[in-house]
C-alpha cells in the first residue's frame, strides 16, 4: 500500500547543510571540462553476462536515476546527432546499454512521469489533466526500494512532479533544491531566466546526500530542468544563438554537469556499485510541423527520448538495443536487474531478456512491442472536454489520431523508413491495412483503459502561487 503522506518530511539534516555548502562551492562547481576525466581512468572492471546475472545477488548495489527534462533523443551524439552536444552521455552509452527507439508515454511532464513511475499508460494512471494526482493506491518504485532497504531521496526541479501530486510517495526525502543560484555568466547568457536556480543546485545537493548517507544502500532520483529552460553558459555556448542552437547549448551544459557528478561518483568509490539510468520525460519540437515546444502533440520530435543504462561494470563494446522500448519498461527492467518482484498488471515489461541476448551475441526476441503515447490537448483548462491525441507505434510505423477544436479527427500514419527518417510524410493511403489495425488499437486504448486502483483519480486544488510557478515554466493554465 502506498504511503498516505502527500508531502514528505523535509526536516532532515542534510538538505539544510546543502545550503551552506552550496554557497561555498557554487563558484568552484562551474569550472567546466569537455568530457569525463577521472583520475586513473574508469575504475570499473569489464563485465558481461555473468556480471549482469550477479547483479540481483549483490547487497551493495545502489540505483541512480537521472531524468533530464525535455531531452529528445536525436539531439545526442550517440543517437546520431551531428553536433557534439553530449560527450559524457555518449561515453556512458558506449560503456553500457543504449536503447535506440525509446518512446515516452506523453509529451507533457506530469502525464509522462506518472506513466514512467507506475509502468502504466496515461489513461490507466488517470493522470491526464493539470489537477490530477497519482493515486495513493499506487505502488511507486521508491516505495518498493525503501521496503527493500534502500535510503530513498528525490531531488526535483519541475513543479509537475511536486509531492502535492503524489510523486513523493516512498521517498525518505523528496526535496526541491533551492541553493547555489546561477553564476553571473549564466545570468548574462540567459536574461529571461525565471528563477535564479539551475541544475547545479541539484548536483550539489546530491553530492551532499552522498556525503551524509553514502555508506548506506541508496536510491537517488535527480530531475534536471536546465534543458527545459534552455539554460547555458559561456563554456557551453558552442552552437549559435538561434532557438534550436540554444537548446543544444543547454544540452551540452547539462551533459557536463552530469559528467562532473559521474567523476564525483568515481572518485568517491560509487561507480563500482551503482546502476545508473539516464532518461527523459519528453522531447521538444522545432517547427518541424509548424509548432514549437512540447505538451501539445505526440509526434516523434516530442516523444522519442533517450534511455541509457550503465552498470557497475563496463560493457565493451557498448550494447545498442534496436527494438522498440518505452518509458513504462524502465522500472520493470530495474527491478528485474535488482532481483525484486516486477509489478503485475502493468503495461511495461522487463527489457532484461534483450540485454541478456545482446551481451551473449544472440538474436533478439522476435517481434516489436507496441508503444502508446497520449496527451489530452486541453489538459491545462478547467471544465473543458478532452481533446485526445494518441500515437500507436508498432514496428517502423507510427499511427497518430488526434481530435481537433472543430470537432473533427486527424489521422496520420508515418513510416520511419520513408523520407528523411523524421516521420514527416503521411503514408496512410498507401498502408490502409496497417492504419486500420493501429486505429483499432488507439480507439481500444481510449475506450477501455481503466486505472487499477480502488479510488478515482485524485484532483489537487492548486492555489494561485503554485499555478504561477507552473505558468513560469511556460505553460498556459486557466
Amino acid at each position: 500500500m502506498a504511503s498516505t503522506h502527500r508531502t514528505q518530511t523535509l526536516d532532515r539534516t542534510w538538505p539544510w547543510v546543502v545550503a551552506a555548502v552550496g554557497i561555498v562551492l557554487a563558484g568552484l562547481a562551474w569550472v567546466l571540462l569537455p568530457a569525463i576525466e577521472i583520475r586513473g581512468g574508469d575504475p570499473r572492471e569489464t563485465g558481461s553476462i555473468a556480471e549482469l546475472e550477479a547483479l540481483s545477488e549483490r547487497s551493495d548495489l545502489n540505483v541512480l536515476f537521472i531524468l533530464i527534462d525535455t531531452l529528445r533523443a536525436d539531439h545526442l551524439g550517440s543517437y546520431g546527432y551531428e553536433r557534439d552536444t553530449s560527450p559524457n552521455l555518449d561515453l556512458l552509452a558506449s560503456r553500457g546499454v543504449r536503447f535506440d527507439r525509446n518512446l515516452a508515454q506523453s509529451s507533457w511532464t506530469k502525464a509522462s512521469m506518472a506513466s514512467l513511475w507506475t509502468g502504466l499508460n496515461p489513461h490507466r494512471t488517470g493522470v491526464t489533466r493539470f489537477k490530477h494526482g497519482i493515486s495513493e493506491d499506487a505502488q511507486m518504485p521508491a516505495e518498493t526500494l525503501r521496503e527493500a532497504g534502500y535510503r530513498t531521496v528525490g531531488l526535483w526541479r519541475n513543479g509537475w512532479v511536486d509531492p502535492t501530486f503524489g510523486f513523493g510517495q516512498g521517498f525518505d526525502v523528496y526535496h526541491r533544491p533551492i541553493t547555489a543560484g546561477a553564476p553571473d555568466d549564466v545570468k548574462r547568457k540567459n536574461p529571461t531566466m525565471k528563477t535564479n536556480l539551475t541544475d547545479n543546485s541539484a548536483i550539489l545537493a546530491a553530492e551532499e546526500f552522498l556525503r551524509v548517507y553514502g555508506d548506506e544502500r541508496w536510491f537517488l532520483y535527480l530531475h534536471l530542468m536546465d534543458v527545459h529552460e534552455y539554460t547555458y553558459d559561456e563554456e557551453s555556448a558552442l552552437f549559435g544563438s538561434d532557438y534550436e542552437a540554444v537548446y543544444d547549448n543547454s544540452i551540452r551544459r547539462v551533459d557536463h554537469l552530469v559528467g562532473q557528478f559521474l567523476v564525483h561518483l568515481a572518485e568517491e568509490g560509487y561507480l563500482e556499485n551503482t546502476l545508473i539510468v539516464i532518461g527523459s520525460d519528453h522531447g521538444e519540437a522545432f517547427r518541424e510541423r509548424g509548432y514549437e515546444g512540447h505538451a501539445r502533440h505526440v509526434y516523434r520530435e516530442s516523444t522519442e527520448v533517450p534511455l541509457i543504462l550503465s552498470f557497475p561494470f563496463v560493457v565493451e563494446p557498448g550494447v545498442v538495443i534496436a527494438s522498440r522500448t518505452r518509458n513504462v519498461d524502465i522500472w520493470p527492467t530495474v527491478f528485474d536487474l535488482l532481483g525484486l518482484p516486477v509489478p503485475e498488471a502493468v503495461d511495461g515489461v522487463s527489457l532484461v531478456p534483450e540485454i541478456r541476448a545482446s551481451l551473449q551475441g544472440k538474436a533478439l526476441p522476435a517481434g516489436d512491442r507496441e508503444a502508446i503515447a497520449h496527451i489530452d490537448g486541453t489538459w491545462g483548462r478547467r471544465d473543458v472536454d478532452p481533446l485526445d491525441a494518441v500515437a500507436v507505434a508498432e514496428g517502423p510505423f507510427r499511427f497518430v489520431r488526434r481530435a481537433t477544436l472543430a470537432g473533427g479527427l486527424v489521422e496520420e500514419l508515418f513510416d520511419v523508413r520513408s523520407g528523411n527518417g523524421g516521420e514527416m510524410e503521411n503514408v496512410i493511403e498507401e498502408n490502409e491495412e496497417v492504419a486500420e489495425r493501429l486505429r483499432s488499437r488507439a480507439i481500444d486504448y481510449l475506450e477501455n483503459s481503466e486505472t487499477p486502483w480502488s479510488e478515482e483519480t485524485p484532483e489537487v486544488e492548486l492555489d494561485e502561487m503554485r499555478l504561477n510557478l507552473l505558468r513560469a515554466l511556460g505553460y498556459k493554465l486557466d
